[in-house]
Parts: C-alpha cells; structure tokens; sequence
C-alpha cells in the first residue's frame, strides 16, 4: 500500500469544573485509558497527564501538551459538569477533528461526594460549541462508563481519519468531463470549503508525461506484478507493458504535484479520444492505484474520487465507484433471487463500471477490451479493462455531491451484493438495497445525483452519516433508503 491513509492519535484531555472534586476527572480519566488500551490497544490515543483542565490557563497547557505529543485529534471527556468556557476553548483552539463525551455516575453507593452530574455538563458544553461555531463530534448518546466512553471514542477513529484526511487532501484530476456528459458536473467551491485543494490538468498534459516515460527501467516489474495478479485472466498481455508506463506516469505525477499536501486522490477522462491517443483504456491501471491506497475515479467525477477517498479513510479499505446501471430482469430476479432473499424485484440493481473494480474485490476477473467503446472503435486501442463479478457480501452505497447551486449533499444505503451470477460484462454485480425503488426515486433522482456511486465493502452508514454531519452537511440533505411506512417529502402518498 502506498503511505496516503490517515492515521489519528487521540488526546485524551479530562475537564472539572472547579467546584466538584478534581479526583473524580482524575480517576475516572484513568479507568477510561485503561479500559480503551485493555479491549483496543494504546496506540491511537495519549492520555494528557498535564492537568484537569478547571481553566482558561489549564485549556493552553494541555492544547500545548497534546500537540507535543503528536496528537491529530481530541477527546473533551467531562469527568464531572465541566467548565464550559474553557472545555469548549480547547476544542476551538485546537486544530483537527474533536469530540466530547461524558462520564456516568458509577454506584448508587456513592451520589453524595462522588456525583459528578456529567449529564448535565454535556448540554452546557454542546451549547458553548454552538455559540463558538465550534464543529465537534458528540456520540448518539455521549455519556458511560470507563468501557462505553472507550468504546465511543474507538467509534471516533473513522470519522476522525476522514477529516484529517479532508483537510490534507489535494485531488488531482485530468481533461474536463467528457462531452455530453454533464452527469459528473458539479462547482468545486464545496472542496475549498471542505479544505480539499484541486489541481485540473489537460490530457496532453498527462500523454506528455506518459510518453516520457517510454522505456522506464521500472515498466517490467510493474508488468510482472499485474501478471502475477492476473494469473489465468491475463488475457491480454501485449497491453501490459503499456498499462505499466501509464501506472507509472500517475505514480511519479502524484509524488511530483502533491505540494504540502499529504494525501492524493486522482480522477481521469477516459474516453472518447484516450484510447486512440494513448492506445488502451486505463481501467485496470485505475483499479490499482485504487487497491495501493490512491482512489480513482473515472470520467472527471471529482465528487466521485472525493468520496471513494472517504469511504478509504473510513472502512481502511479497497473500494469502488460504479454506475447504478440497469435494472435486473425479471427472468434473473424469479430463477436467482425470488425466495431465497428477502428482496423485492425493485430492491434490486447492477452496479457496474467498464473494468475499474480491485481484483481483491471480483470473485473472478479477466483482463479484456471496454465492449462499449469497441463498437465505435478498433478493438486494439480498447483493451485495459478488468472484468469479472463483484464479490458478494454487505456494502455501503453512498456518495457526497454538490449539487449545481453549490450545496453540499448526500446519501448513504446499506445494502449487499447477492452471490449471483450477473451473466453481463465488466466490473459489476447484482445489488441489493432494501426499498431501492423508493430510494432511486425520492432520494437518488429527487436530489439530481449523477449515475455513479461509491461502493464500501462493509456496512459503515454510522461512520460516514457522522462524517458527513461534521464536515457541514445539513441533516436534511442527507439522504438514506428509508424504511417501508416511512414517507419521502416527495413521496405520492397515494402510491
């Protein structure tokens, strides 16, 4: 994998409001570290040692101890009410993604001395953070023991990853959208405000760079990497030395053009003259990159590699983009589906792209040529796509979009892809999303999204709602496939 996944270190600073017994933040600080590094280890959090913060002069000696000690993220923990002036001062001043979170009364043996009212110093701290405009996370329901605290800020890793790497990002894309494709349009004065850099490049810009790199020394270990991951699917192998020279080209781009920003995500125009010019398509090079730890997206979709980035950072995994393809015949859903999942024909859909899906992530695949674009075009200049079905188990469908008027909005469905044989052509599968139908319609079409969705293997709704609440998605703009019995605005209640 290449070095381009966040890592958080999370400074964990106790806060007391003067008037209660600083013993109680003390200890129960201690027991929350100890539970945390007993079930998850200690290698993502510090434990400030410094002070209880009780004020303003406390706030800047642990903002300075947590910085020295490395720490990207922090986590306000009310040992008892908390002062709020200053608990809150620390999470303005401090620079990366927060949280708060609160401590329960421990005993019914101990309410007089050592009744700490945390309970209470939540909602005073969750006002100050509005009046400061302060963005913090806070738990669906922040306040427990040594071990739910420590399980709360174990559920912060992701979201915590996801904007530090926002903040460090830069996304490098090349060529405008390809025409008659506005799908993937979309202003990118959202990435500025998300703290993303850009940096739009000309495909001649990058087929100079590839043909500089005529003859690197490097191409044949990269050609015998992708043959040995290939294996029996390499069934195309006169391509290889080309798709090597083109990974490469992307590989040296990044390093050279990253600037001061540590993380890099890269979106290309595909088509209609990259193949002629360039003499192959760059979906297998594309899966790649995307499986080392650089997502890419194809046909210019910035929101789309934006997003892939995203569900990297969250899952620490390989995902995906793909089309919302076409529907599943009725034939299909009746022999493969009908009674043995709980889906209706309308939960159902192909998610596909030409050949851009991690081999990791394909129950089989084959290097073959883009069939689209050879119905127009010579076969020769087609090939480089990776093709084969995407392996079954949970996912996440989701994506983060502006929209045409400069809003940000998104949406998140958990769903599955169903161990069925798609009997189509390349990196697809046969998904499955309880109420699509309904989801396509009010959420999907109602919201003018494009075509393509990222794909998270595994179920993180959770993690990536949370992300997309801290970053500035309003809640309403958040779109998810709501339960039968439970209305869109633009629903037809009569059906």
């Amino acid at each position: 994998m290449i070095d381009n996944m966040p890592k958080v270190k999370v400074g964990i600073v106790a806060v007391s409001r003067d008037c209660f017994p600083e013993s109680l933040s003390v200890n129960r600080r201690k027991a929350l570290v100890e539970a945390y590094t007993k079930k998850y280890g200690a290698e993502d959090i510090y434990e400030c040692p410094i002070c209880i913060v009780e004020s303003e002069i406390h706030m800047v000696q642990a903002l300075e101890d947590i910085k020295k000690a490395g720490c990207n993220a922090l986590c306000v923990y009310l040992g008892n009410f908390g002062p709020e002036i200053s608990e809150t001062l620390l999470a303005k001043h401090f620079e990366g993604p927060k949280m708060f979170c609160a401590a329960a009364e421990e005993t019914q043996g101990d309410l007089i001395q050592g009744r700490g009212d945390a309970y209470c110093g939540m909602l005073n701290a969750s006002y100050n953070l509005q009046l400061r405009n302060v963005k913090a996370y806070i738990p669906e329901y922040p306040v427990g023991d040594a071990e739910d605290c420590a399980d709360m800020i174990h559920d912060f890793l992701p979201i915590a990853r996801a904007v530090e790497g926002l903040s460090n990002l830069k996304i490098i894309s090349f060529g405008p959208r390809p025409t008659n494709f506005l799908a993937c349009n979309a202003p990118i004065k959202q990435l500025y405000n998300l703290g993303v850099e850009i940096e739009e490049n000309s495909e001649l810009d990058l087929f100079e760079a590839f043909n500089k790199h005529a003859g690197d020394e490097r191409i044949p270990a990269v050609v015998k990497e992708m043959e040995e991951e290939l294996g029996a699917g390499n069934k195309k192998p006169e391509i290889l030395e080309k798709l090597a020279q083109y990974e490469l080209t992307l590989k040296d781009w990044v390093e050279a053009h990253r600037g001061y920003r540590k993380y890099v995500t890269l979106t290309g125009k595909c088509w209609p003259a990259f193949q002629t010019q360039f003499g192959f398509v760059p979906c297998y090079v594309n899966s790649r990159l995307t499986a080392q730890g650089i997502p890419v997206s194809c046909e210019v979709d910035i929101y789309g590699t934006l997003s892939e980035f995203i569900g990297t950072v969250v899952s620490q995994d390989t995902v995906t983009l793909l089309d919302i393809n076409n529907s599943v015949p009725k034939d299909m859903y009746k022999e493969s589906i009908e009674g043995k999942y709980n889906y209706t024909l309308k939960d159902t859909f192909m998610g596909f792209h030409c050949g851009n899906t991690a081999s990791s992530k394909l129950s089989f695949c084959e290097m073959k040529n883009q069939m689209i674009m050879a119905r127009s075009l010579p076969v020769e200049v087609t090939n480089g796509t990776l093709e084969g079905d995407i392996v079954p188990g949970d996912i996440t469908f989701y994506r983060l979009q502006s929209t045409a008027d400069n809003k940000l909005r998104g949406y998140i469905a958990h769903g599955e892809v169903l161990p069925v044989a798609t009997k189509s052509f390349g990196s697809i599968g046969v998904f499955a999303i309880p109420e699509m139908g309904r989801f396509y319609r009010h959420v999907l079409i109602e919201g003018g999204y494009p075509h393509h969705g990222a794909v998270a293997f595994g179920h993180y709704g959770k993690a990536l709602f949370e992300v997309f609440k801290y970053i500035g998605v309003p809640v309403e703009e958040i779109g998810y496939n709501q339960p039968a019995g439970v209305r869109y605005p633009t629903e037809n209640p009569w059906g």
